[in-house]
C-alpha cells in the first residue's frame, strides 16, 4: 500500500487528532460530572433543555448526539430524580415536551460550572483570538461533513 492510499502519520491526521481531543474532553467531563451524579448525556440534555425548553425526545436526541432510545433512558432517569418534567400525555401529536424543574436548573448551574472549568483547561494554551479561530474552524469542519437538510 502506497502512502497516498493511507491517512499518513496519525499525529498529523486532522481526523485522528479531532477524535483524540473529543475523547479526552469526554473523559474529563465524565470525571468532573461524576461527583454531581451526572453523565455527559444527562448534563447535555439539561443544558439543551435550558436553552430550548419543550423539545421532544427525538429533538433532544439529535441535539445531544444519542439515539432516541438512549435519550428516553436519559430523560426517564432525570425525571425520576426530579430534574426534568414531561406531561403524562402529549399536548398534540405523540411528542412529550420536556422542561427543567427548579431542581434541574440548580443541578445545571453546578454542572455548567464544572464543565466550563474543563473547557477552560482545554483552551488555556490558546489566546483569545486562537480560541475564536478554533471554534470557527471546528464549525467549518462540521458543516463541511453535514449533509444539506
Amino acid at each position: 500500500m502506497s502512502r497516498g492510499e493511507t491517512v499518513g502519520p496519525l499525529d498529523q491526521s486532522a481526523g485522528y487528532l479531532l477524535k483524540r481531543a473529543a475523547t479526552a474532553l469526554r473523559t474529563a467531563m465524565d470525571t468532573a460530572l461524576r461527583p454531581l451524579d451526572l453523565t455527559v448525556p444527562q448534563y447535555s440534555c439539561l443544558e439543551v433543555l435550558a436553552q430550548r425548553p419543550g423539545l421532544s425526545n427525538a429533538e433532544l436526541a439529535r441535539a445531544v448526539f444519542v439515539t432516541r432510545q438512549s435519550m428516553n433512558l436519559v430523560l426517564r432517569g432525570l425525571q425520576d430524580r426530579g430534574l426534568v418534567t414531561r406531561p403524562a400525555t402529549a399536548p398534540q401529536g405523540r411528542a412529550l415536551p420536556s422542561t427543567l424543574t427548579p431542581a434541574g436548573r440548580a443541578q445545571l448551574r453546578a454542572a455548567s460550572g464544572v464543565v466550563r472549568a474543563v473547557q477552560d483547561r482545554m483552551l488555556e494554551p490558546f489566546s483569545a483570538a486562537g480560541r475564536e479561530r478554533l471554534v470557527h474552524d471546528l464549525a467549518v469542519c462540521a458543516d463541511a461533513l453535514t449533509p444539506d437538510e
